[in-house]
Formats: structure tokens, C-alpha cells, sequence
């Protein structure tokens, strides 16, 4: 061979192994991609709370005329690659493939139109099983396509009082069941025979009950103030690394204070030892309220989500909404859900999310309190309640038809990020699950309050969006934003907030300063106080058993005082506060103890 056919054949083939090179590398980097190793750096969706799904109206208040949407006590379970979140007298369910978009299945067959609080678990990962009450008892149905939703009943019935029901199928794949509702009775369990119809093997088992002389955040009432006895109910079961995490709601659906607590133990029937950093799951103070009775769950990556129920309480004390919240397991085993923010725009992660990693965006509200005009307004439902970050207070405008409208003075240029609208309902007159509901309107950005362009376009949607929030595509520089209504499906075109999310251009609050936590003589309640911040919205209050785990949080506007009544009698406690505004979030305070 020439030595000119040797440098070419060298050259082909350091050209042949440069390109295998470049596909493997193309290879290696596709893979890492998609198995979400470089996820904090991946384009992420977002979410925000309460989450957008078209809730079923109820039906139990027909006679009185109260129409109201309500969706509670989610149950949320995977099943061959999807997700299936079954809610409190529904007439159906809802279908995910990402935690985020949900797509209601109105089932071909179905036994609890009328059920509260359905369980559902997955079983041999073949078939979905759920406790249903036709005629007001209990059984199991089950289907092998919850898609179609072609349900079938187990003939037998539970021979038990049935309330909030929970399934929990083991590695082994015995099935427990788990029940209460009730300001007497504890939780009970007990294991089912699934060779046997799901018949219970042996009586229930008493496990846990609420102790509100010992457990502050178990006192019923709003901000746990009121002596009746609170209701414990709706649990669920978690196993993680061999140990059982018994979860339940306390102490009732319709106050600010509704969270989730836990008890673990190494059997699923117990005996069961009490978490004292509880609540895990705790958000009394914002826009909406409320985190208690739900469910937790792994995401496609492996992260957990903890699902819990919201209160509206307007209309009627269980009118409610839903409401997800990354959640997980510390390296001590420790249970949190992260509610800090919690009704703000959060990132849904596109792979494995990382140690530590926060998944707030940072996304500050920008509208709250801002001035507000609209194009009319019927008496007591003045347009200021659209900005006044309160579910309960609500804008009213004289007509539902198209042209009604609403602007908020953001009073200085922001860089706008989200939108949610939240819509209210207002002698609705609408009861059970309508398919002919839907929501339009355009939503317009301006700099001048003359000129205007479109910022969201909804003109053209066909689904029924009773708290839409939009991502916008990029930020837009806006002063000005307007909601214009294109067609409202009920009577009176009601928002209870027009919430504008993104930055502002100024600069963050400074730390507050003279940080106090005094224990009181109750030693279920501590006052907190600090010094107002120049510029400040609000703070945010952050508690724990540890130093180092800080994992609750409350939201409080304004004011520089809180008294928090949710505290377990015997650890002592450490807080830490933080002040916030439309341009950031300061740094926290030095961490207090309080004995």
C-alpha cells in the first residue's frame, strides 16, 4: 500500500471513529437528559393551587338551592403508567399521565355518585380497587380499565359503619383496610382477605385517635380556637423503607387549620407511635386554606406529592377545592409536605429532583392590593375583592355577557410570569356534572392604560377551568392588565381573585429584625412578633421540632404578630420568619427556640 492510501485509509477511519464518537456522546447525553440527571436545569412546567380541574357541582344541598362546586378527600393512585385521582361525590374521576393535567372520566358503570371520600388502591398492578357505597353500604368494585371505566362489584359487603375509607395493598400484596370520621371514634383497621371476596380477616383494630390536650393542631375550629371535640378521619398509608406512615386528617374539612398528621410503625395494623413534629401537612393562612385529608404519592421520577383539601366555605361549609404539595422523606425518615407558597405558581419536575431542591419558582404575586376598575360591579361584591388574595370575597359584575371587565394597576412595570383566574360561584344554579360548561375570555396587558395587546387568549376554549392558571411562554413587561369576559357559563360572572404572578422590578425586603417566640402558659400556643419591613406584603413564619427542620410554614399579610396554636405540648420548638414582596424574598431571621 502507497503511503498516500495509508493517510487516507488513517483518515476515513479517524473520521468513521470521530462520528461513532459524536453519536455516542449524542447518546450518552440523550440518556442523561431523559432519566432527569440534568432536570434542575430542564425546561419545567408549572402548577399552582388550588389545582384547575372542572369540579363536579353538588348535589346534596338541591332542595335549598345552594349551588356550589366542591372536590375533597383526594385519593390518588398509579396504575399502569397513569395516575387516577378519585374525589368526594364526583359522579367519576380524573385521569393523568404527569400530575399536572387531568382529563375527567365519566365511567360506563358506576357504583358511588353519592360517595364520600371513595379509597382506591392498585392491586397486582392488573386491576384498580376501590371501596364504593351502594345503598349507603360498603364494598369492593374494581376494573382492569379505569380509562373505559367499566366497574364490577365483589358480591359481599363490608359488615362495618364505613366512613373515609383507605386501602393500602402491601408488597406482599395483602390489602388492609383502614376507616373513621368521627369526633368519638378512632381510626380503625383491619386486613381484608382478597381470595374471599375482600372480606375482613377478624374485627377491626382500634389504632389511633386524636389527643387535642396534648396535639394543639387536633383542637377543632378556625385557627384551633373553639373546645368541641374535632374529627379524626381520612387516612392513608405510605411504606417507605420498611416502615408504615399512617396518615390522617384532623380536626375538620371546613377550617383554615384542616392538615395532615402521621403515626408510623413497623406493621400496617400498628401499634402506631406518634409523630411530634406533626402536622406534616399545614397551610392555614393565604389565599386558600387548608391541607388535610388526602394522599401521597410518587410522581413518574420517584418524587412525592402529597394531595390535601382545600376550603372555599363560602356558599356552604364544604364547598372545597384540591390543592398538591411536594412532599418526601428527610434521610431521618421524617414525613413533610411543603405548603411555604404554597397557593403560588411551583415547578412540576421533569425528572429526579435533586436534594434539597426547592421547587417554588419564586414567582411573587403582583396584583395583590393593587388598584382595580371594572366595567361594572353589583353592591357588597366590589371589584377590590379580586385582588384582595381572600377566596371568600368575591367580584360580582352586573351581567355575565361578553364585554364585562376588570383591570388591575400592577403601578409599575413587572415582568409577568402566570395568570390565574379564579372564578366564584354565585347563585349558580347548577348541580351535578355538566358537560356543557366551559370558560372564555381574553386577558390584555398595557403600559400606558390606552394601548393594549393580548397577553392570554381563551376565546376558543371548550373546557370548564374554575381556577385556570396559564403559564405564559415568556415574560412580558406590563403595567396594566385587564380581564375581558368572552362567555360565562352561569348567571353572574363572579372572581373571587384575577392573581398576576411574576417580578417586580425593585428590590427585595430587607430580614426582619427582633425575631420573638413566646411560649405561652398553653403550651399548644406561642406568640410570634417581629418589626415591620419597609416595602414588605407579608412574611412567612417557619417552624419545626429541629434547627435543621424547619419544614412548616405560615403565610401571614401584613401584620407583624402571629399567634400559631398547632404546637405538640411536649418538644420545644424553633421558628425562623422571612419577609416577602412583589420583588423577592429576604433572608430569614437567626432560628429561635422556644422551651
Amino acid at each position: 500500500m502507497t503511503i498516500e492510501k495509508k493517510l487516507n485509509s488513517i483518515l476515513i477511519s479517524g473520521r468513521i471513529l470521530k462520528k461513532f464518537y459524536s453519536i455516542i456522546v449524542l447518546i450518552f447525553l440523550f440518556l442523561l437528559l431523559f432519566s432527569g440527571i440534568f432536570s434542575p436545569g430542564a425546561v419545567r412546567s408549572t402548577y399552582c393551587n388550588p389545582i384547575n380541574i372542572d369540579y363536579t357541582y353538588s348535589i346534596v344541598n338541591t332542595s335549598k338551592g345552594l349551588s356550589y362546586r366542591s372536590g375533597a378527600d383526594p385519593a390518588v393512585v398509579k396504575f399502569r403508567g397513569g395516575y387516577y385521582m378519585f374525589v368526594t361525590r364526583s359522579f367519576g374521576y380524573w385521569h393523568s399521565t404527569d400530575l399536572k393535567t387531568w382529563d375527567f372520566i365519566r365511567p360506563q358503570s358506576w357504583y358511588f355518585e353519592s360517595s364520600n371520600a371513595p379509597a382506591a388502591w392498585s392491586f397486582k398492578d392488573s386491576i384498580l380497587i376501590a371501596l364504593g357505597n351502594p345503598s349507603e353500604w360498603q364494598c369492593i368494585i374494581y376494573t382492569d380499565d379505569p380509562e373505559k371505566g367499566t366497574w364490577k362489584g365483589v358480591p359481599s359487603l363490608i359488615p362495618a359503619d364505613v366512613h373515609d375509607p383507605a386501602l393500602f395493598v402491601d408488597e406482599d400484596n395483602k390489602v388492609y383496610l383502614y376507616i373513621g370520621s368521627s369526633n368519638v371514634y378512632p381510626i380503625k383497621g383491619v386486613e381484608l382477605d382478597p381470595d374471599n371476596y375482600f372480606l375482613p380477616e377478624g374485627n377491626f383494630k382500634d389504632l389511633i385517635s386524636l389527643h387535642p390536650d396534648k396535639h394543639g393542631w387536633e383542637r377543632f375550629g378556625e385557627n384551633h380556637m373553639d373546645t368541641t371535640a374535632g374529627y379524626i378521619e381520612g387516612a392513608w398509608m405510605t411504606k417507605h423503607n420498611g416502615v408504615y406512615y399512617l396518615q390522617y386528617a384532623a380536626p375538620g374539612t371546613e377550617w383554615n387549620v384542616y392538615g395532615d398528621g402521621v403515626y408510623t410503625s413497623d406493621h400496617p395494623l400498628g401499634p402506631f407511635t406518634y409523630a411530634e413534629y406533626n402536622p406534616f401537612s399545614y397551610k392555614p393562612e393565604g389565599f386558600i386554606t387548608g391541607a388535610g385529608h388526602g394522599s401521597t404519592v410518587k410522581d413518574p421520577y420517584g418524587n412525592y406529592w402529597h394531595f390535601g383539601t382545600m376550603v372555599v366555605g363560602v356558599n356552604y361549609y364544604f364547598e372545597r377545592r384540591i390543592g398538591m404539595f411536594p412532599s418526601g422523606f428527610d434521610q431521618d425518615g421524617q414525613l413533610y409536605a411543603n405548603t411555604a407558597y404554597g397557593d403560588y405558581p411551583h415547578y412540576i419536575p421533569s425528572g429526579k429532583k435533586q436534594a434539597g431542591e426547592d421547587l417554588f419558582t419564586g414567582w411573587m404575586l403582583l396584583s395583590y392590593n393593587k388598584p382595580v376598575q371594572s366595567s361594572s360591579y353589583l353592591k357588597d361584591f366590589p371589584p377590590a375583592n379580586a385582588t384582595d388574595e381572600n377566596i371568600k370575597t368575591v367580584w360580582i359584575s352586573e351581567t355575565n355577557s361578553g364585554g364585562e371587565w376588570i383591570m388591575i394597576d400592577l403601578l409599575n412595570e413587572s415582568d409577568v410570569k402566570a395568570v390565574q383566574v379564579n372564578y366564584s360561584d354565585y347563585k349558580s344554579d347548577v348541580f351535578g356534572k355538566r358537560d356543557s360548561i366551559y370558560h372564555r375570555y381574553v386577558i390584555e396587558f398595557s403600559n400606558d392604560g390606552i394601548n393594549w395587546d393580548k397577553l392570554i387568549d381563551k376565546r376558543a376554549n371548550n373546557k370548564d377551568v374554575p381556577n385556570d392558571y396559564t403559564e405564559l411562554d415568556k415574560p412580558q413587561s406590563a403595567r396594566y392588565i385587564r380581564f375581558k369576559n368572552v362567555h360565562h357559563p352561569t348567571p353572574y360572572l363572579a372572581i373571587s381573585d384575577l392573581r398576576i404572578f411574576g417580578n417586580g422590578q425593585g428590590t427585595s425586603p430587607a430580614t426582619p429584625s427582633e425575631f420573638k417566640a413566646e411560649r405561652e402558659q398553653d403550651r399548644r400556643s406561642v406568640k410570634l412578633s417581629w418589626l415591620p419591613v419597609n416595602d414588605a406584603q407579608g412574611y412567612m413564619i417557619y417552624f419545626g421540632i429541629n434547627p435543621e427542620k424547619l419544614y412548616s410554614s405560615v403565610m401571614v399579610y401584613k401584620d407583624t404578630t402571629y399567634r400559631l396554636n398547632s404546637l405538640n405540648v411536649s418538644p420545644d420548638y424553633f421558628f425562623s420568619v422571612e419577609a416577602f414582596n412583589e420583588n423577592g424574598i429576604s433572608g430569614r431571621t437567626r432560628v429561635v427556640r422556644s422551651e
